[in-house]
């Protein structure tokens, strides 16, 4: 491939602000040359805060854009696939955003598409090169904590204010755009950083339910799973809670001690054992997909190789979707 990426851009919303966009135009041997956004002003809008120089409000015309050799694709999960497909068969990598897809359905179609036209598909599961789950990386594959036995996951938040205003252009809660509600959205992240760190899982199932009726999505989960390994995990995930009780933990439990963390409060990382504590509080970089990014620049430069690709990507859906009985 060519020794720059260029990248088109399907979708400017609030992700790619800050958390990704630059990201593209930062990373060396890396430009973005083009957005798209159906709102040709708000397309536009973003090109020129971002010195991007072409925008549109086709996404077909920046697929086929010959001065794009890479393509990002950051809109809800529901037209994933479709993307995915047209940029796979315009002979162009994609980079998804997560999670991969609506349902775990839609990502086998966007793995053959990739495998069909010979072009790679990687997934926007950054945690896996932030320095902070890094850390938590290294602490497991250290032998830190001695043989792993099981991990618990725990995610309670309460509703917003705009769930509790029924506001109708939330679509992280309408099933028939983002696949499910919160827990596709977030428990996604979580699922995918311990498939980094265990492998896949072999087995799972829950429990959903909607106890507020805020939304048409569930907003109580609770899940047990196995991975292949042998690991065994539990999880629940609340997001009708009081905001007293908030509360955003993972623990990792070895026969010698254990790892808590965060997955999206930045609390420092706790290595418990027997003689005491440790703590570590590795930073976030500005753009917080910049060093995913890197890692699939170098695979498209043949310099590297990015760690979440579409099979991995794939697995996650698999995961929640037994989770949510839609397997």
């Amino acid at each position: 491939m060519s020794s720059k990426i260029k990248w088109g851009m399907i979708g400017c919303g609030d992700v790619t602000e800050i958390k990704s966009g630059p990201a593209f135009y930062k990373t060396e041997n890396s430009e973005l040359v083009a957005v798209m956004r159906r709102n040709a002003a708000k397309a536009e809008d973003y090109a020129k805060r971002h010195n991007v120089p072409k925008w549109y409000s086709d996404a077909d015309k920046l697929i086929n854009d010959p001065d794009v050799n890479a393509v990002y694709v950051a809109t809800p999960p529901s037209s994933h696939a479709e993307y995915t497909i047209k940029v796979a068969e315009a002979g162009k990598p994609v980079y998804v955003e997560k999670p991969m897809a609506a349902n775990y359905a839609d990502c086998l179609s966007m793995i053959n598409a990739s495998k069909e036209n010979n072009v790679p598909l990687f997934v926007a599961y950054y945690r896996r090169m932030l320095p902070y789950f890094v850390k938590v990386k290294e602490l497991v594959d250290a032998g830190s904590i001695g043989d792993i036995t099981s991990v618990n996951i725990v995610l309670h938040l309460p509703p917003s204010r705009k769930d509790i205003n029924g506001d109708s252009e939330n679509w992280r809660v309408d099933p028939s755009i983002a696949g499910a509600g919160y827990f596709y959205d977030l428990a996604s992240h979580q699922f995918d950083f311990l498939d980094y760190l265990f492998g896949p899982v072999k087995n799972a199932s829950g429990i959903a339910s909607n106890r507020l009726g805020l939304y048409k999505a569930e907003d109580n989960v609770q899940a047990i799973f196995e991975f292949e390994s042998g690991i065994a995990g539990n999880g629940t995930w609340n997001f009708g809670v009081s905001p007293k009780d908030e509360l955003d933990i993972i623990k990792i439990h070895g026969t010698g001690g254990s790892i808590t963390f965060s997955s999206f409060s930045r609390v420092q990382i706790i290595l418990s054992l027997p003689e005491g504590d440790q703590e570590f509080a590795p930073g976030f970089p500005g753009h917080v997909h910049q060093p995913l990014v890197e890692t699939v620049v170098a695979e498209l430069t043949g310099n590297g190789k990015c760690p979440s690709t579409g099979e991995s990507g794939a697995r996650t859906n698999w995961v929640m979707d037994k989770i949510l009985n839609k397997l």
